[in-house]
């Protein structure tokens, strides 16, 4: 294949490749979201304690955090098509391996490697999606890929419970054998672009291993063993004023510390911490109030919430679009407190046995975060430099799992220290506030917008 075009990929090859790119991500993402339906079945079949399957969520996710930046910078060194279809091969394989697995500790290694391959596939996908569609459009690709997010995180719990009715939990994995053949086959139409050949920092690779590997356990930890929890977090804090020393000096670091003292990038990933943050402690939250609070059944409030992911998969596409004629900085301060507004009134209101009112809240739940969420992403990936789109994408999602990471933990504490009736609803009024707070970190670009469809850094 030849390399990329000065602005974006011909046609028809371009749909090729952006099949390749959506595919790609639907596998990192439906798999961060279909194991958790099926860790009963799992931890029954395999005859281990609930809390110990859990691993099987967390060791994926544990993955995704720690390799996603060195991958980024993998891919800046030798090309995202290259690092990309790493990615999905290794993910294939792992996949494998995770359907053969015979015992939990099997399952968790093999686990473990699906996150490094999807950490593989998620980094590259900015700097390919910059790559590949022309400038004027980037902001419809980018809604396109929100879009999938939206759907394959809608979807996984869904299709997880379709696939264990009929079939036992290893063909959970196995399903991705099929589409990750097709993924690699379609790579081929990926753009090939110059690559900075540049040499990985091993000695930063691993303090950037020893921050997040130990971070995540150590939140893990913290409620069932505040000792080694915190004595873990203690490590991860040593780890990263270690790596920024480090990495503080040079032109294009690890963690891209040379792409944050920009403004715009510094101000949308805060942001996108913020939302994300509150996303996820409202997506954790909302089933204990559905179930426990108002007594609903779990297939009522699957398909309660289901509302808003839906509306995300609308509004996003739409966002892109508004998002290459706009200001991207009053996008995302209407999204965020739009989304600040559905959820101080899912907090408040006194459902009884109406719950359309839910609905409706949820559905603008659903409009401000993909109003949000777009927007902020593009901002983010064309405030950085052509050659460090790898590491602006890195940093993407790095700001999404540790916002996600953040709101997980917000529940759990609350729920700890409060009864399980009212810990959900304090939960959703401190997740609203998080969401109106991005809004109005959002507005400080607001000041500095460039004219629709432009971005510094471009």
């Amino acid at each position: 294949m030849s390399s990329s075009h000065p602005d974006g990929l011909p046609t028809p090859r371009r749909y090729v490749a952006m099949a390749a790119i959506v595919a790609g991500i639907a596998l990192a993402v439906l798999d961060g979201a279909i194991a958790n339906v099926a860790l009963p079945t799992i931890s029954q079949a395999l005859g281990v304690s609930p809390a110990r399957s859990v691993w099987v969520v967390t060791s994926y996710q544990m993955a995704l955090v720690m390799a996603l930046l060195p991958c980024a910078a993998i891919g800046e060194s030798l090309g995202f098509r290259r690092v990309f279809m790493g990615g999905v091969l290794v993910f294939t394989l792992a996949s494998a391996a995770c359907a053969f697995a015979p015992t939990l500790n099997v399952l968790i290694v093999a686990r473990f490697f699906q996150g490094l391959g999807g950490a593989a596939v998620m980094a590259p996908i900015a700097g390919l999606i910059r790559q590949t569609y022309p400038m004027r459009q980037l902001g419809t690709a980018i809604g396109y890929n929100a879009l999938t997010v939206a759907l394959s995180g809608a979807a996984g719990p869904t299709l997880g419970a379709a696939i264990l009715s009929v079939a036992s939990w290893p063909w959970l994995f196995v399903v991705n054998l099929p589409v990750g053949a097709l993924v690699l086959l379609a790579s081929r139409a990926l753009p090939q672009a110059p690559v900075s050949k540049r040499e990985i920092d091993v000695v930063s690779v691993v303090l950037n291993c020893l921050l997040f590997g130990p971070l995540v356990i150590g939140v893990d930890l913290l409620i069932s063993d505040p000792l080694l929890g915190c004595g873990l977090l203690a490590v991860a804090v040593a780890s990263l004023v270690l790596l920024v020393k480090r990495e503080l000096p040079l032109p294009a670091p690890l963690i891209p510390l040379d792409l944050l003292r920009r403004p715009a990038i510094r101000v949308s990933a805060l942001a996108s911490v913020s939302c994300f943050t509150g996303q996820m402690a409202s997506y954790v939250a909302l089933p204990f109030y559905l179930q426990h609070a108002l007594g609903l059944s779990a297939f009522q409030t699957g398909l309660y919430m289901t509302a808003w992911p839906l509306t995300v998969a609308l509004a996003a596409p739409f966002a892109g679009r508004l998002s290459d004629r706009f200001s991207t900085a009053w996008l995302c301060a209407f999204g965020g407190i739009c989304l600040g507004v559905g959820l101080a009134l899912l907090a408040a209101w006194p459902f009884g046995h109406n719950m359309l009112p839910f609905v409706i809240f949820a559905m603008i739940c659903g409009l401000g975060f993909g109003m949000f969420q777009t927007p902020n992403n593009r901002n983010l990936l064309l405030s950085a430099p052509r050659e460090r789109s790898g590491a602006a994408g890195g940093l993407q999602s790095t700001a999404r799992l540790v916002g996600q990471t953040a709101g997980a933990i917000i529940v759990a504490l609350l729920l700890t220290v409060l009864p399980t009736d009212s810990a959900p609803r304090v939960s959703l009024g401190i997740a609203s506030v998080l969401a109106i707070v991005a809004g109005l970190i959002s507005m400080r670009r607001a000041g500095a917008a460039q004219a629709p469809g432009t971005t510094a850094g471009a």
